[in-house]
């Protein structure tokens, strides 16, 4: 497999000038401006599919870079200067939408436990479960590609800036993510066999034409809890509600493809997190969460927006998604219909 991939077909201006100063190795001090611009007009940063897409790919510079992009660029004074313009519109547009985190004198993993319960966001796994049409199954995967392709590393780099027990509780949980060892139990590989059974491009990043602003925007929000120290409690929250959460959803999704005529070979992905992130749930909550407020109590509150923002995140996905489909119109990119 390629270790770089192509860039993205630009959404905007701002894309479009990055990808032109990546590609020719001269990002101008007019594209920097510009992304400060971006930021500052953006009326919805979560959906604004230029700033995202952009976003994405400054991003990817940490991950496995672009065919044609020289590897210096990843920490380029100019391209970080340009990312802080953007990081600082999304995570504004974040508290936006989770609101004010209240936090109390229970023990951390009780107060996510009751931030969990507190969540109404819509059930995707539901409607994929009992309805879910198979072009619609086609349409969410390729939105979780541009996650579930690179699972586990947006967490994991937050990984050195743990120490102790909260080190080595999410060491334990990311562990499962690569597989325990094996590159074929790879969460990222179990996925890719999932998007080759229902007929979809299993490389890495060639979907992400399709892709619309939801799904950048999840992944973005991982990877700047992720490579900020200072975010460190909110990508350990992001992640403990990502584990609490994605259990039973997880055996819908089985049920779904099985209602489609799948087998085990095709449901494994799901079946495998089932399993992992029951077993997650409590190492997440109590030994990497609350060992971490343990000694960092002013971080509570960072763990608490961290998980919030999981869940208004997944809620956002959802409703994009449901209400495209319920329109009878595709939640992709370039694609006005959605085929029966």
């Amino acid at each position: 497999m390629p270790p770089h991939m192509q860039f993205p077909e630009p959404r905007g201006p701002l894309s479009s000038a990055l990808r032109t100063g990546l590609l020719t190795g001269e990002l101008s001090p007019d594209t920097v401006a510009l992304a400060e611009r971006t930021a500052a007009a953006s009326t919805d940063a979560l959906l604004d599919e230029d700033l995202q897409l952009t976003l994405a790919a400054c991003y990817e510079l940490h991950y496995r870079g672009f065919d044609g992009v020289d590897e210096a660029w990843e920490w380029d004074p100019a391209l970080l200067t340009l990312r802080a313009h953007l990081e600082r519109a999304h995570l504004a547009a974040l508290r936006a939408l989770v609101g004010p985190v209240a936090v109390t004198g229970d023990p951390v993993d009780r107060q996510l436990t009751a931030l969990i319960a507190a969540d109404d966001g819509p059930s995707l796994s539901r409607h994929l479960a009992r309805s879910g049409s198979l072009e619609q199954w086609r349409e969410y995967l390729v939105l979780r590609s541009v996650y579930h392709l690179k699972e586990g590393d947006p967490h994991t780099f937050a990984v050195p800036r743990l120490s102790g027990r909260t080190k080595a509780a999410m060491v334990e949980i990311q562990a499962d993510e690569y597989g325990g060892g094996s590159p074929v139990r790879m969460h990222s590989e179990l996925f890719r066999g999932l998007l080759r059974d229902l007929d979809l491009d299993d490389s890495y990043g060639a979907l992400w034409d399709r892709a619309p602003a939801p799904a950048f925007t999840s992944v973005n929000t991982m990877s700047l809890f992720g490579l900020h120290r200072r975010w460190r409690g909110a990508a350990l929250g992001h992640l403990t509600a990502v584990e609490m959460t994605s259990s039973e959803p997880s055996r819908r999704y089985s049920a779904g493809l099985r209602r489609l005529g799948h087998g085990p070979a095709t449901t494994v992905f799901y079946d495998e997190h089932v399993e992992a992130d029951a077993v997650h749930e409590q190492i997440a909550a109590v030994d990497m969460c609350g060992s971490l407020v343990d000694g960092e109590p002013e971080l509570t509150a960072d763990v608490l927006f961290g998980a919030a923002c999981s869940l208004a995140l997944d809620g956002l996905t959802a409703r994009h998604l449901l209400d495209a489909w319920a329109a009878g119109r595709s939640a992709l990119r370039g694609e006005s219909a959605l085929a029966a």
